[in-house]
């Protein structure tokens, strides 16, 4: 028996086992034109593998809900049809192959519009098709970015909308599960932090008001997205700020993740995709093997919502421990996946059970 490989049920979804695939960007889609934001052979092949491979949950890269929510001009989106008809492709391919397809839906804020990571970096100009970014608050990402456009509330209720319109056009394109990107400095962990965050309406200054914009985004996905079908939602748990006593600057907690674990709960989310960091780029990471392990599993146990644990999980009996443990209800798995397409095939065999090859690989067993 081996917790890791045990199925996992959400609403009316089950997941084959928890070994799962985080979102992952490949900066690989055209970056203007009419297949601007559309998923091709790259993306396919990429996904494909790791289906093949034996993960059980297959998390697509941070699908931006417009083209001004992109990281980086090369990243995928779903604002258009065109983009739903390549998508589908990938889908059924997950599903025949026994992986669940799931989406994560994106807005990028103030690191929007950057360059592709072998280009340098940093954000992209004209030349790059770089656009002018926006943000809780106008307040540059890092030295060198540029000051983002203060969103208007028009702004956040156009921004909601488009969460709540890729979420349809996710179920169109054959998804079974959509994840909310809150996390990493993008816009909603923007709303989130006081570090990025100075608003003094509604939508600034007390928790209830820093939390409204991803409530209002997590309300908006819900109210279209299928009731037998989970939404996750992917949160910073923390920005690594408050907890250093060296550092003055007033971040996004771990007991703000804790609270918040709750409202999402209320609000029809399944489970949290439990990561942290990316607000503040000079903030003093501690990392180990599983460094962020224990931020999951203190929100599962304090608020008894389901958890995704992720960072520096990389060995088969590792995760199992994570799992068993209780610690968490799934591993996502994103640069050993990179490294490693068929790492569930390994670590079945390492834990003593059957990999789950297709028919065509079975001669290799």
């Amino acid at each position: 028996m081996s917790a890791l490989f045990e199925p996992f049920t959400l609403r009316s979804l089950t997941i084959p086992n928890r070994v799962w695939m985080a979102p992952m960007c490949q900066y690989s889609a055209d970056d203007h034109g009419p297949d601007m934001g559309v998923p091709h052979d790259w993306h396919f092949a990429h996904l494909a593998a790791r289906a093949v491979g034996g993960a059980g949950l297959i998390l697509t890269e941070a699908t931006a809900v417009s083209p001004e929510g992109r990281i980086s001009p090369a990243d995928l989106g779903l604002w258009n049809d065109r983009q739903v008809a390549a998508f589908r492709r990938i889908t059924s391919f997950l599903e025949a192959h026994g992986a669940v397809p799931a989406v994560q839906l994106a807005h990028a804020g103030r690191k929007a519009s950057t360059e592709r990571p072998w280009r340098g970096g940093g954000p992209a100009g004209p030349e790059a098709y770089g656009w002018t970014t926006v943000a809780p608050s106008p307040l540059p990402f890092a030295e060198g970015y540029p000051a983002p456009r203060e969103l208007t509330k028009d702004d956040i209720a156009q921004v909601v909308a488009d969460f709540a319109a890729a979420a349809r056009r996710a179920l169109a394109a054959g998804f079974k599960v959509v994840e909310i990107h809150g996390a990493h400095g993008y816009l909603i962990n923007g709303f989130l932090s006081p570090h990025s965050n100075h608003r003094t309406d509604e939508y600034g200054g007390s928790f209830e008001n820093r939390t409204r914009f991803a409530l209002e985004v997590v309300d908006a996905v819900r109210a279209v997205w299928p009731e037998e079908l989970p939404v996750f939602f992917r949160i910073s748990a923390t920005d690594w700020l408050t907890e250093n006593a060296e550092d003055d600057r007033e971040g996004w907690t771990a007991d703000e993740t804790v609270r918040f674990a709750k409202d999402l709960a209320a609000h029809g989310v399944d489970l949290l995709d439990t990561s942290t960091g990316g607000n503040a780029p000079d903030a003093v990471i501690p990392t180990a093997p599983g460094y962020q392990v224990p931020f999951a599993a203190r929100v599962r146990e304090e608020t008894g919502l389901p958890v995704g644990a992720v960072g520096l999980i990389t060995d088969p009996a590792q995760a199992e421990e994570i799992v068993a443990s209780g610690r968490a209800d799934a591993v996502l798995l994103g640069r050993e996946l990179l490294r490693d397409p068929y790492w569930p095939l390994r670590a079945a065999t390492a834990l003593g059970l059957p990999p789950r090859r297709p028919a065509q690989y079975r001669r290799a067993a």
